[in-house]
């Protein structure tokens, strides 16, 4: 049992980095996690103000079914189908984690106490059935401060327009390249202002942008090691903070714009950048390198718990470590590109890859709980 003396000492890094401007959410959800009360002493002792879940991570959560049972053996004697189930199972721990962040929701304005659902990975080149999703997601999980995760594929922008402009908080996820940030934060402003011309609250409609950080490193790192030069194997480690850092050049540069003044003298609220995947992959780097070298006012950082932990007991905060580093971000991506590695392509690869992993995250966890509701059937005859 920790004391609060020790979680306050602990967490100190933790409330620097939040003083910084930086909202810290948790990657990462369960049952067992709303259950035995460690997300309410997250948002307690490490400031965290925000959860997002990805079909991945449900797929660890429910995959074993631990702490599903009973809900696996009242869907299995109902006889509903596998995807019916999934949606039950999720939609039931989204709405549970939104009620433990209902007060950081209210003390924020809703800016921060948000919890985010990702519509079904399938559906991820399809713009009606991702519209159509979003809005069956929100109506099922029926909370203010659910967001509702929609990909930044082709498919994905015009989705992301109309469900912002049906007052639906959107979370756009997999963006990698500064080009497709670029059109996912034009969506959401013809999204406002689609909402505006309907006579919607803007105040009311809030949105991330999840600019996906550690794998931009891990692929890039992987062509510089195979070119093998001093020139090459200096830049390691430099491309994913360097796209990240030039995100939130575009990021002040499109909101200090007169076509988002316009929207804010409507009440409207920027979209925050959100830096996704900061869990650190090559065990060379710091374990907390995507927090402390990505600190801006603005930002949201979700990590999953293993970096939240590394934070708090070491994490280097020492203010704004993005603006300021545009002019050297640029030269790292240009001295990666003459050395004949395309950005274009591994921001493309890494789109096709991130709705590949998802797909099949999502895949296996059909399969476990179609097992899961089979067994339940059988054992309830």
């Amino acid at each position: 049992m920790i004391t609060v003396t020790e979680a306050t000492a602990a967490a100190e890094p933790l409330k620097r980095l939040s003083d910084a401007g930086v909202s810290i959410w948790l990657d990462d959800l369960s049952r067992k996690r709303i259950a035995s009360g460690n997300l309410a002493e997250l948002v307690a002792t490490k400031h965290v103000v925000g959860v997002t879940t990805n079909p991945s991570i449900f797929q660890a959560a429910i995959g074993t079914g631990e702490g599903y049972e009973e809900q696996l053996a009242d869907l299995a004697a109902r006889g509903v189908t596998v995807d019916e189930a999934i949606r039950m199972m999720t939609t039931a721990d989204v709405r549970d984690a939104a009620d433990i962040l209902r007060p950081v929701h209210e003390a924020t304005d809703g800016r921060d106490g948000r919890v985010s659902i990702e519509v079904d990975p399938r559906l991820a080149h399809r713009t009606r059935a991702t519209v159509a999703e979003a809005k069956q997601l929100a109506w099922l999980v029926d909370r203010p401060n659910v967001m509702i995760k929609i990909p930044a594929t082709d498919a994905g922008l015009p989705a992301i327009t109309e469900v912002i402009g049906r007052g639906i908080s959107v979370n756009v996820t997999l963006i990698f390249s500064l080009e497709r940030y670029r059109q996912v934060m034009d969506a959401y402003l013809a999204g406002l202002e689609k909402a505006r011309d309907a006579g919607l609250d803007l105040s009311a409609i809030h949105s991330v942008a999840s600019f996906f950080v550690s794998r931009v490193d891990s692929e890039i790192d992987k062509r510089l090691t195979k070119l093998g030069t001093d020139e090459a194997l200096a830049l390691k480690g430099r491309a994913a903070l360097a796209n990240a850092r030039l995100a939130y050049e575009a990021y002040e540069e499109v909101f200090a714009g007169e076509r988002w003044l316009a929207l804010a003298r409507s009440g409207a609220n920027e979209q925050r950048p959100l830096w996704a995947s900061t869990g650190v992959k090559d065990p060379a780097y710091k374990d907390t390198l995507y927090v402390d070298e990505l600190v801006a006012p603005g930002t949201v950082n979700t990590m999953p718990e293993a970096t939240l932990d590394a934070t708090a007991d070491h994490g280097d905060l020492r203010g704004d470590t993005v603006t300021g580093g545009y002019t050297q971000a640029r030269a790292d991506l240009d001295a990666m590109e003459r050395l004949g590695i395309s950005y274009d392509e591994v921001v493309k690869q890494l789109e096709d890859e991130g709705v590949a992993k998802f797909e099949l995250a999502w895949g296996d966890l059909l399969e476990a709980v179609a097992t899961s509701l089979k067994t339940k059937g059988v054992d309830g005859e």
